[in-house]
């Protein structure tokens, strides 16, 4: 099985869950009403909730930051 160690805190994988659905809630209400920039912010929206719950931040390994000890 594939196994990440996790590199975010609660603190932040709540944030990012609530910053993914209010992008999300943008969205749908046709606030990115363009094409290019719908298509961006849907997908920084699915890969802030991804992240979220997975636990595991890729961009954040690659600048250094160390797995969460428990």
């Amino acid at each position: 099985m594939f196994f990440l160690k996790r590199n975010l805190p609660t603190w932040e994988r709540a944030l990012r869950i609530a910053a993914g659905v209010i992008i999300g809630a943008a969205l749908f209400q046709g606030v990115f009403s363009a094409g290019l920039i719908s298509y961006l912010a849907l997908a920084t929206a699915a890969t802030l909730v991804l992240t979220a719950f997975v636990g595991f931040c890729p961009a954040c390994a690659m600048v250094g930051r160390r797995y969460l000890e428990k």
